[in-house]
């Protein structure tokens, strides 16, 4: 059975509350209901953690490859535009990863138009809302069965 990690960066436990005119009215916890419902159907298991911390979520992926995950599905949120941290560690782990986010952040602000992640991600997936994170477990599985 193929295992992915999912990781929610930074204020996404707000999500539903925080700024909703960008980020929709969808709560963390539902999307996490969506993704293991999609994941239940392609017969893929997730663990799925949010954090605001830097440092848990580098400890997370780091820890992934010994804990037999064979993907990432990760939402960096603020940490896409300013972790080195975070876009080495998804670099050593070796494992396949795509990036998502729920606002198109090539819309926003300029200083949100640089991923530093993108570069050592398979692919990104943004602007779709909650649905981003459905079309990006889909591709990731796609990528992972492939292999």
């Amino acid at each position: 059975m193929i295992k992915i990690l999912v990781i929610h960066g930074p204020n996404l436990n707000l999500l539903g509350k925080r700024e909703p005119q960008i980020y929709g009215r969808v709560t963390l916890a539902r999307i996490n209901r969506i993704l293991q419902g999609a994941a239940k159907k392609r017969g893929v298991a997730l663990v799925i953690k949010q954090s605001n911390v830097e440092g848990r979520i580098v400890d997370l992926i780091q820890q992934a490859k010994k804990n037999k995950f064979q993907g990432l599905l990760i939402n960096p949120a603020a940490y896409t535009h300013t972790s080195v941290a975070l876009r080495d560690a998804i670099a050593a782990c070796g494992l396949t990863t795509v990036e998502v986010h729920l606002s198109n952040i090539y819309s926003r602000e300029e200083f949100r138009h640089k991923s530093l992640v993108s570069p050592v991600a398979k692919g990104t997936i943004m602007g779709f809302g909650a649905k981003s994170y459905l079309l990006g477990l889909e591709a990731l599985v796609d990528l992972i069965e492939a292999r």
